[in-house]
């Protein structure tokens, strides 16, 4: 059997490599589609960095308590995802758990939908979407290949987010691995979003926004979910929720499972099954 073609595209935008891949498709046409979706991750970046200077979230660290920023859609929908992983995780997750720097006491503020606006309600809202913002990239992109009849995709965001969408034809999925790409345990993906979050690459860079302090629940996490911001969200969320409090944040949602890296071994919560391993 013949496998199908598989076309790569890269791109580099928040602060790492954005990978596109597209099957079942010509080469020419894959290629205007990839373009397409690189296009929107940059105009999504321009939104959501904080390290550009006028991004939506970089203004709305500007705002005193009591004043209002009206907020594009994707900026807005973003954060209403972040607000509903924040209180899914029981703060275990939170954008502004780096705001704990520089304050004594996270920020707060309220979403207005009817206004797509963000209301400061206390503090300086320092927000660092990167623990979820990669995955509602790739989420934003997934839904612009279906526009463009590209169902057969894999997107990829420095190894940490991944999403796939249908299988290639002839295959069971999008072989994927647990951490690096020659990782010996792989599964077939798809319709499928994988988040991981760790302390290998960065050191101790992820805040308990509990405590204020570095994480240390685990070695690394990885997180599936029907969305790629869902699960980006979540493996952050089990780098440090314990057992028991992480057990009560999957028990009411069936599509979320976690898998944890303990030095005894891989250890999965949630009631999510398992895709099916690549064997050989």
């Amino acid at each position: 059997m013949n496998k199908p073609a598989i076309h790569v595209f890269r791109h580099e935008a928040m602060a790492t490599e954005f990978q596109v891949r597209i099957a079942d498709e010509e080469q020419p046409y894959a290629e205007q589609a990839a373009a397409a979706a690189f296009v929107l991750l940059d105009r999504l970046e321009g939104m959501l960095s904080r390290f550009r200077e006028t991004s939506e979230i970089s203004q709305l660290a500007l705002l005193r308590p009591g004043e209002t920023l009206r907020l594009s859609e994707p900026a807005f929908a973003c954060l209403k995802i972040a607000q509903k992983m924040e209180t899914a995780t029981g703060g275990a997750f939170a954008v502004a758990a780096a705001a704990l720097q520089t304050q004594a006491e996270l920020p707060q503020c309220a979403l207005i939908p009817e206004r797509f606006s963000a209301h400061c309600l206390r503090g300086r809202l320092e927000f660092d979407l990167g623990a979820i913002g990669k995955g509602f990239a790739l989420d934003r992109m997934a839904r612009l290949l279906g526009e463009w009849s590209c169902p057969a995709h894999l997107l990829v965001a420095g190894g940490s987010s991944i999403l796939a969408g249908a299988a290639p034809a002839g295959l069971p999925g999008w072989s994927c691995g647990l951490g690096e790409d020659d990782s010996p345990v792989r599964y077939w993906l798809t319709q499928v979003s994988v988040g991981g979050s760790g302390l290998a690459v960065k050191g101790e860079h992820i805040l308990n926004p509990r405590t204020g302090r570095a994480a240390q629940r685990t070695r690394r996490a990885w997180a599936l979910a029907d969305t790629a911001a869902e699960a980006d969200a979540l493996s952050t969320a089990a780098m440090v929720l314990d057992t028991a409090e992480l057990d009560a944040v999957l028990s009411p949602e069936p599509s979320w499972l976690v898998i944890l890296d303990e030095p005894a071994g891989l250890v999965y919560q949630g009631a999510r099954p398992l895709p099916p391993p690549v064997v050989g």
